[in-house]
């Protein structure tokens, strides 16, 4: 399995690669680009992003939980969650990813 992660650095490089913007204009790019993506999670909307999956906050309610250490049950209260759904599209590709 690959130890590579995929930076923001990595995404502005591969921004200035095909695109051809100097790399400080490539890395505001994707900065903004991000900043957009959590600005609108933040506010509750979902952000769709086509052939690639679907970003959502989920409200979860408080509900009792266990230590598992202890077995104490203990109150886990209401928050918020991200959940990213991808598409089949993406699933598939990394499928095939798998058969190599």
């Amino acid at each position: 399995m690959p130890d590579k992660t995929l930076t923001r650095m990595d995404l502005a490089e591969a921004v200035h690669e095909e695109v051809g913007l100097s790399r400080n204009e490539s890395a505001e790019l994707v900065e903004s680009v991000l900043q957009h993506i959590s600005d609108a999670l933040v506010s509750g909307d979902s952000v769709k992003i086509s052939s690639f999956g679907t970003f959502s906050i989920r409200e979860k309610s408080e509900r009792i939980g266990r230590n598992p250490k202890t077995g104490e049950e203990v109150p886990i209260h209401p928050r918020r969650v991200l959940s990213f759904r991808s598409s089949h599209l993406m699933k598939d590709r990394v499928a095939e990813g798998n058969k190599r």
